[in-house]
């Protein structure tokens, strides 16, 4: 006998629901980044630091004095050509381009760590196994240096108006006596620190990256970022470290940089080294923009 339904028979012994399949949460990952180092591990990358520095210390040394000299030199041509406004985010610049210009020091941790030795040329003249990615690297760190100076230019303007810089003879009283001067260095040294803390995190370990790995600048740049937030606090401790070194050479006249600059790029290397995974720097680095060919 046929029959009038149209639709086929429901499963015996399911109810509606029974087709559906559960949803379950995601199996966990384990997060590669994340070391768990302990905020302290920082002292111990700049003891390895000074380490580096002493064996063989002659490149090293001789390294920081050709930074203090450059550094020097730039300062020497901004107040000879009337350029004295640029001096202090300039200097705050400095922290962007550190990184890039310590690529040798890193050179020469990674051969102390095969009893290598390395000269001053070899220090010089780097060949990063990521190639033209490398170059990359310096026009962004150069273009962010000269976004920071162009905002410090603007921050200035708004505060005390489009008028030619008074000197720092003027300006200096004028900033530590004066309302306007201390919302200066506050809305100032706010801005600044956002740029350093973005700068910091994207080549702190990028620069390293480029040197020993095999991937593009914009990845590097990335996993960077990456290893700076999954390990902060450590990361906190460390740049704490760069920035009171850093003011303790610009106390100095500059002068510090010779053993300061040399002991912070050797101990950069080391904190490259714990926070890497061991088989991403020997072998191909991921690549979250541009696909291996």
């Amino acid at each position: 006998m046929l029959s009038d339904r149209n639709t086929p028979p429901e499963p015996e012994g399911h109810d509606e629901h029974s087709l559906i399949p559960e949803v379950v949460p995601p199996l966990p990952r384990e997060n590669r980044l994340a070391r768990e180092l302990p905020w302290h591990t920082a002292l111990k990358w700049l003891r390895e630091g000074w380490s580096d520095l002493w064996t063989n210390p002659v490149p090293s040394l001789l390294y920081g004095l050709g930074v203090f000299i450059v550094s020097a030199l730039v300062v020497w041509l901004m107040f000879r050509f009337e350029l004295d406004y640029f001096v202090f985010p300039a200097l705050a610049g400095f922290m962007v381009l550190g990184p890039l210009i310590a690529n040798g020091l890193y050179v020469k941790s990674r051969n102390i760590e095969i009893g290598a030795r390395t000269s001053l040329f070899g220090m010089l003249f780097v060949r990063p196994r990521s190639g033209p990615s490398a170059l990359f690297m310096g026009v962004i760190l150069l273009m962010l240096f000269l976004l920071w100076m162009r905002a410090a230019v603007l921050i200035w303007a708004l505060f005390f108006g489009i008028k030619p810089f008074p000197g720092m003879d003027e300006i200096i009283p004028t900033l530590f006596t004066t309302p306007t001067g201390w919302a200066l260095l506050i809305v100032g040294g706010s801005v600044g620190a956002l740029f350093a803390a973005f700068a910091f995190s994207i080549s702190v370990f990028a620069v390293p990256m480029l040197l020993q790995e095999k991937t593009d600048a914009l990845s590097a740049l990335g996993i960077s970022m990456a290893m700076v937030w999954n390990n902060l606090a450590v990361m906190i401790a460390w740049g704490a470290i760069v920035l009171a070194l850093f003011l303790v050479s610009v106390a100095t006249g500059l002068l510090g940089l010779i053993i300061v600059f040399p002991l912070l790029g050797h101990g950069t290397w080391h904190a490259y080294r714990d926070l890497r995974p061991a088989d991403r720097q020997e072998g191909e680095s991921e690549r979250l923009f541009l696909q291996p060919v």
